[in-house]
């Protein structure tokens, strides 16, 4: 914890308090940010990169969550959206990411009371300390932000703060193809054959992939999505190819828990996959951590792996999770830890090597706060590269900040989330609005070991040393 003298200070200096605080991305956990920052009377300002709320979650809009409606929507937002006429939807429905957009955050952003604060296609490029440098002490608690931001048509302009919330995710940041958490050696060139993510192959993405040969490199739920989509194609063209590549000695993390797993829809991902693995709709090259990526003459792609695999193919999905992009708070004074890089006291709350997103407890201000006051990072972006995320956990992250904001240290520090037993993860890691395994690395999907142990899979799946034909 803080030092007590620093946590008597006030938040917010009190010649800053006319300045608005300002939200950075309004995605789910920004637009509750700014629901209760309306709720308490705070003045904002939400600056949206995108072409409008939720524009990262359309990137993966034809996935469906394996969360109901009733734990992905936050209190204080759905109490704006009901004074101004909202119909929510059947709280046991499980939404795709672009129902989540439709039917939730497209609405609240166009509720009066946030649209005339929302500036989208503004993309925060820096903030800093008015005429204070990260280098300088004196006066700096008395000096507001400044939020330096690009507007599509090249203009720039800066913007004074109150106080700083950082809720742009990280989908804008995956990880890269190669193992040691830099790009592949040659991953820039092949750029043009690389999607991150979880593209729609089944769709709006089908031609790029049909009758290819395509490699997942991933363990997580992103990769198992994509993987099932692929074999939807092969059943209906025998040309497409599908190679899974995992850095680990087994795929079998990745079949979750199955007919036992507290989430049905999850489970069903699994036992999907594990049968499409089974039946050998799928190769499966285990141990093979990405070393390079070459370009033959015919224009395939060979990759290596570093002990000499080698797979040639069409098409790359790299489904290993996302990382946060802390370069716009460059001259703000950060405390992160050194492995996650999240708030150094929230590190051993969300740490993947002894948590799962059910054992992460509900946290607020305390814990996201950083020596430079005021300037919180929030959702899935505080947690750092941990994939433990949980949207509830967000919106309680919010709701706990915008009351130390407003001066109401006692409801701040006094924690309202209680966590379901069950039904609140989402179904991918990666998704930076998802219920809950969001980025992280491969392999990191959030279940607990108990669900893992539960499955018993025999699998016949051997090293692929040559080149798959």
């Amino acid at each position: 914890m803080r030092r007590s003298n620093e946590t008597m200070k006030p938040i917010v200096h009190e010649s800053n308090r006319h300045l608005p605080v300002v939200v950075i991305g309004a995605g789910p956990v920004g637009l509750a940010a700014a629901s209760h920052l309306f709720e308490r009377q705070v003045p904002f300002v939400i600056l949206e990169a995108g072409r409008s709320s939720g524009t990262n979650i359309l990137d993966w809009g034809h996935v469906r969550l394996f969360t109901p409606w009733r734990f992905l929507t936050d209190p204080a937002s759905v109490r704006l959206l009901q004074t101004n006429g909202w119909d929510g939807p059947d709280a046991d429905a499980l939404p795709t990411g672009a129902e989540l957009v439709d039917r939730y955050l497209a609405p609240l952003a166009a509720v009066p009371e946030i649209a005339a604060n929302l500036e989208t296609n503004t993309r925060v490029i820096r903030v800093s300390k008015l005429d204070v440098d990260k280098m300088k002490t004196a006066n700096r608690d008395d000096a507001p932000f400044v939020v330096q931001v690009q507007r599509a048509d090249g203009s720039q302009s800066n913007i004074l703060a109150s106080a700083v919330v950082d809720a742009s995710g990280t989908w804008a940041t995956p990880n890269p193809a190669g193992a040691g958490g830099v790009p592949a050696l040659g991953e820039g060139s092949a750029s043009n054959r690389i999607a991150y993510g979880i593209p729609d192959v089944s769709d709006a993405d089908r031609a790029t992939y049909i009758g290819r040969r395509t490699l997942v490199v991933g363990a997580g739920h992103s990769a198992a999505n994509v993987i099932l989509d692929l074999v939807k194609l092969a059943d209906t063209d025998p040309d497409t190819k599908i190679v899974w590549a995992v850095r680990g000695q087994s795929p079998v993390t990745a079949f979750g828990g199955g007919d036992a797993d507290d989430l049905p829809a999850r489970g069903a991902l699994g036992s999907r996959l594990r049968s499409a693995v089974e039946r050998g709709a799928i190769t499966v090259l285990t141990s093979f951590s990405i070393e390079s990526f070459e370009f033959e003459g015919d224009g395939s792609l060979v990759v290596r792996s570093d002990d000499d695999q080698s797979i040639v193919v069409d098409h790359i999905v790299v489904a290993t999770g996302q990382r946060p992009d802390l370069d716009l708070a460059r001259e703000i004074r950060l405390d992160l830890d050194s492995r996650l890089e999240s708030s150094s006291q929230l590190a051993p709350l969300i740490d993947p090597n002894h948590h799962s997103c059910g054992t992460v407890p509900p946290h607020g201000y305390d814990m996201l706060s950083h020596p430079d006051r005021g300037y919180f990072i929030v959702g899935i972006k505080s947690y750092g590269r941990a994939p433990t995320f949980l949207i509830m956990t967000g919106y309680e992250q919010v709701r706990s900040i915008v009351a130390a904001l407003a001066g109401d240290l006692e409801s701040a520090r006094n924690l309202e989330l209680v966590l379901p037993e069950t039904g609140v993860c989402s179904t991918d890691e990666g998704a930076d609005a998802c219920g809950v395994s969001l980025s992280g690395g491969e392999g990191s999907a959030c279940w607990d070991s108990t669900s893992v142990e539960k499955v018993q899979v025999s699998l016949s799946v051997s090293r692929v040393a040559a080149t798959v034909e």
